[in-house]
């Protein structure tokens, strides 16, 4: 088949119909994504010639591009011979339901297992209220977040963020505005690597945030993002006293009013952005703190990660990754030392602990192996959702780090080689949104049970 000609007339589908013309109400969301700006999403255009040894490679990325748009549950292309010489291609996708309000329930603690562990799953640290998520808001994948929040912790949040804002769908931008009240907030870290907290019967700590960020696509798997945030933080005068934390703000002040400027660039070229089983993804990022270069809460930090996903076919997959970050000068503010132990950023199986420090790295190596997949029908008729999937794979999993600290600020595990490993399965499930349960042991020869969960573009 190589050399022949193949051609795409166009022939796009709307939500689970086939044909040959875009449809009407909701698949105009799509008309603008697919058709707009030399079809952004798809490597193939009419008149295009593609040797038959390309094809499938071509069709199989293109859904991948589509998919990782997150503005669907359901992507598939189908190509048909017209005649001997061209090509028909039909795409067909299932939106997802874009307008969420949602009771919302989160935790005042850093994970699952820290909440069950250290404070016995005590109710009363946790956060409450509503959130508003639209996804997809004027048809351009833009999404618009609020928050309302109460209980141990107050937030009022607006989060708007517009990927695709010209015409060519390859500039973009976002804006966010936080307010934030706290009963309670970390005032330092540990010789034992545990977190120490400032209580007190009122809030202690109010945190009011704004910022702005201009992206940037060149090709289907580059992204730039410019980024400016300004930040007003108050803390109590107690967190600054010698018998707390002198050196939370390497200030004298309580409060601190000062400008992020940051800038990342990025590639993704995998299968799922969400939960990737092939290919591979990197960034790195630059961030300057404040408009001096030391002292304060001035900081400029670069941090940095690879991760290479492989399929070995039979469903068996493996995962390599790197991470690290450094932050200049090294005597830093406490607030700016943050390492292990925050978000996505930590060795399983030291989920319980903190590890702070300006410079710090992680490998991990995760093998799994696809177990089931299953769909469960609706109990009710709805065209958006009429099944949600489960998948499950099993896994094994080694990894290793190391977090420099100054002599001043050393912990038990500062300054030496760390290493984890563990077997466990994940779960995945509507939208992406997945469940890990994880057996972890680590060089503490400690050894325990670990819940994580997640409906983002990052995978651990």
């Amino acid at each position: 088949m190589a050399g022949l000609l193949y051609k795409y007339f166009g022939a796009v589908a709307a939500q689970q119909r086939e044909g040959k013309r875009i449809g009407h109400g909701a698949a105009r969301k799509q008309d603008r994504l697919f058709l707009a700006g030399k079809r952004r999403e798809l490597l193939f255009k009419d008149g295009d010639t593609i040797s038959g040894r390309r094809l499938f490679n071509i069709i199989h990325e293109s859904r991948s591009l589509v998919y990782n748009t997150s503005l669907f549950t359901l992507v598939d292309i189908y190509p048909e011979f017209r005649d001997s010489l061209s090509l028909h291609f039909t795409v067909t996708v299932r939106e997802k339901w874009y307008v969420y309000p949602s009771p919302q329930f989160k935790l005042a603690d850093r994970n699952f297992n820290e909440w069950i562990n250290t404070y016995n799953a005590d109710f009363d640290r946790v956060i409450y209220g509503a959130k508003f998520t639209h996804y997809n808001l004027s048809g351009r994948r833009d999404k618009l977040d609020i928050f309302l929040l109460n209980g141990y912790a107050r937030n009022l949040s607006f989060n708007y963020s517009a990927p695709y804002s010209n015409r060519s769908l390859t500039e973009g931008f976002s804006a966010s505005v936080s307010y934030t009240q706290n009963r309670e907030i970390p005032f330092k870290t540990t010789a034992d690597n545990k977190l120490a907290f400032v209580k007190a019967g009122r809030f202690v700590r109010e945190n009011f945030t704004v910022s702005g960020t201009y992206i940037k696509r060149t090709g289907h798997y580059w992204k730039q993002t410019f980024g400016v945030g300004y930040t007003f933080n108050n803390v109590a005068d107690t967190i600054l006293s010698a018998s707390y934390n002198p050196d939370y703000f390497n200030s004298k002040k309580s409060y601190q009013n000062f400008a992020d400027i940051f800038y990342t660039i990025q590639y993704t070229n995998v299968d799922n952005a969400s939960y990737p089983l092939s290919g591979r993804a990197g960034k790195i990022g630059f961030q300057k703190r404040g408009f001096d270069f030391s002292g304060g809460i001035n900081s400029f930090t670069i941090d940095g990660s690879y991760a290479r996903f492989f399929d070995h076919g039979r469903g068996w997959y493996t995962r390599m990754a790197l991470m690290s970050k450094i932050s200049l000068p090294f005597k830093l503010a406490y607030i700016n030392q943050r390492a292990f132990g925050f978000g996505d950023y930590y060795l399983r199986g030291l989920e319980n602990y903190v590890i702070d420090g300006p410079a710090s790295a992680i490998g991990k190596v995760t093998i799994k192996k696809h177990l089931l997949s299953f769909k469960l029908p609706v109990p009710f008729k709805w065209n958006a959702l009429p099944y949600i999937p489960f998948s499950f794979y099993g896994k094994v999993y080694g990894d290793g780090g190391y977090a420099f600290q100054r002599k001043k600020f050393d912990t038990q595990l500062n300054n030496k080689f760390l290493y984890t490993g563990g077997l466990g399965l994940d779960i995945l499930t509507l939208y992406d949104i997945n469940f890990r349960i994880e057996y972890s042991f680590n060089q503490l020869n400690q050894k325990g049970l670990f819940l994580h969960s997640q409906n983002t573009s990052k995978q651990s």
